[in-house]
């Protein structure tokens, strides 16, 4: 539980900066809503931390944060335009419904966010075998690596992922 000394702090700090913070923010967004909706999460994210930052500058603080949530959020936006460019593509027959895509836009999101965590080189590899289809000679000829490394780099993939599972 966050102290009453942080509370007020945090209290403050939104007093003071977020206006300033929502205007910064309505220059890198399209409305209005979606600054105010990623001020609150930057909000929300300085009561999460519960103290444990020490806020020398608020306003260089608030934007490092609101920067790192719109980055996200781009990232996400990026992956559902994908998916739904694919979707595009696809037979009538083979649509999903609401439910099903809301499900596979979380898993797509879930997988992004494991493989956020590896090295390019291992990323890229788990890739190329899973969304390209290519067996581990070609990966090994496209990236210019040897075919053990490729092996070593789709193991610790796929144990990162499992880990990473829920």
């Amino acid at each position: 539980m966050p102290s009453i000394q942080f509370q007020a702090e945090v209290a403050d700090i939104f007093r003071q900066h977020h206006a300033w913070l929502r205007s910064r923010l309505l220059r890198r967004v399209s409305s209005a809503s979606e600054a105010e909706d990623v001020a609150a999460q930057t909000f929300l994210h300085l009561t999460e931390d519960g103290g444990r930052s020490v806020i020398r500058e608020p306003r260089a603080f608030l934007s490092t944060i609101a920067k790192r949530i719109l980055i996200k959020h781009w990232q996400r936006q990026d992956l559902e335009q994908a998916y739904a460019d694919t979707l595009r593509c696809m037979p009538e027959a083979l649509a999903l419904s609401p439910e099903e895509h809301c499900m596979l836009v979380e898993a797509i999101c879930q997988i992004d966010r494991a493989l956020a965590a590896l090295p390019l080189p291992v990323k890229t590899a788990f890739l190329l075998s899973r969304l390209d289809g290519m067996r581990y000679p070609q990966i090994a000829a496209h990236m210019g690596i040897s075919l053990a490394t490729v092996e070593r780099h789709m193991k610790r993939a796929l144990l990162h992922c499992v880990a990473c599972a829920p």
